[in-house]
């Protein structure tokens, strides 16, 4: 099994950056991608933004490209999310999940397609 802990989340005022990490152990050679969701208060959880495990390619919420780029460190089996030029509407927990099933196909951008979640990391923005 894949377990994921996430970090780095934290206060920051609008218009800073912060860097969050997802940590993954176990079998991570079973992770096809991994993804960033966010849930605000009130509202449901979004796709933030994604990376496939072996390649380099990447996807992005449109509410976030430009602002938010996602890498990843396979020696250290982490990915990162560098969240810039940061607003208010960019409050809300902030979870990794993994998504196991090797498709070949684009990074999922739905929360069904991911098969293990992180506990999530908090991130608020003030003004």
């Amino acid at each position: 099994q894949v377990q994921l802990v996430e970090s780095g989340g934290g206060l920051v005022q609008a218009g800073g950056s912060l860097r969050l990490s997802c940590a993954a152990s176990g079998r991570t050679s079973d992770i096809y991608a991994m993804g960033w969701f966010r849930q605000a208060p009130g509202k449901e959880r979004e796709f933030v933004g994604g990376i496939r495990w072996y390649r380099e390619t990447t996807a992005y919420a449109d509410s976030v490209k430009g602002r938010f780029t996602i890498s990843r460190d396979n020696a250290k089996n982490t990915v990162y999310l560098q969240m810039g030029s940061l607003e208010r509407e960019d409050t809300a927990v902030y979870t990794c999940a993994a998504d196991l099933t090797w498709t070949w196909g684009s990074i999922p951008t739905t929360e069904r397609r991911y098969d293990v979640w992180g506990q999530g990391t908090q991130v608020t923005v003030s003004s």
